[in-house]
């Protein structure tokens, strides 16, 4: 059955190898059905993977081969709600170690070009901490991070 809302991700020509890396690597993941084309198209012959339908962690999530024409940019990106350090550094390293890329604030990018806001639940309770002091200082450590440390960002929140 096809979701009411599903989020559909543009790939050239490599929908199902994100698909099988992202039900690897996320809990409640999963590759739920390949569709080849019923005919040539733009993009590709009759018989190749045309649409991925997957889940990430319970989202579900349609790739699209579609070619090469459209390019993904940080206007989507899946945000992770990590519970402690471990999670953190596993889910950036997966992605980062993939053929990825490293960028600030706990984003990063996935070889496919999608990208990931991997943020510890700590630093989301330190920025909308309710004295604006706290939220600062902890906002500002952010700032300097790639990958986010929770030990440095409760320093900076204890000041």
């Amino acid at each position: 059955m096809i979701s009411k809302n599903t989020i559909c991700l543009w790939y050239d020509g490599t929908a199902l190898d994100a698909a099988t890396f992202y039900a690897k690597t996320f809990p409640d993941s999963e590759v739920k059905a390949v569709h080849r084309a019923p005919g040539d198209y733009p993009a590709g012959k009759q018989g190749d993977v045309l649409m991925v339908d997957f889940t990430v962690m319970g989202v579900p999530c349609m790739g699209l081969n579609g070619g090469p024409s459209v390019k993904h940019n940080e206007a989507f990106s899946f945000q992770v709600a990590t519970d402690d350090q471990a999670e953190t550094d596993r889910l950036w390293n997966a992605i980062v170690g993939n053929g990825g890329e490293e960028n600030v604030c706990g984003w990063c990018r996935d070889k496919w070009g999608v990208s990931w806001q991997i943020t510890p639940r700590a630093l989301t309770a330190a920025v909308t901490d309710p004295d604006p002091a706290v939220a600062k200082r902890a906002f500002e450590a952010m700032m300097k991070m790639g990958k986010i440390d929770i030990a440095a960002i409760e320093a900076a929140r204890r000041g």
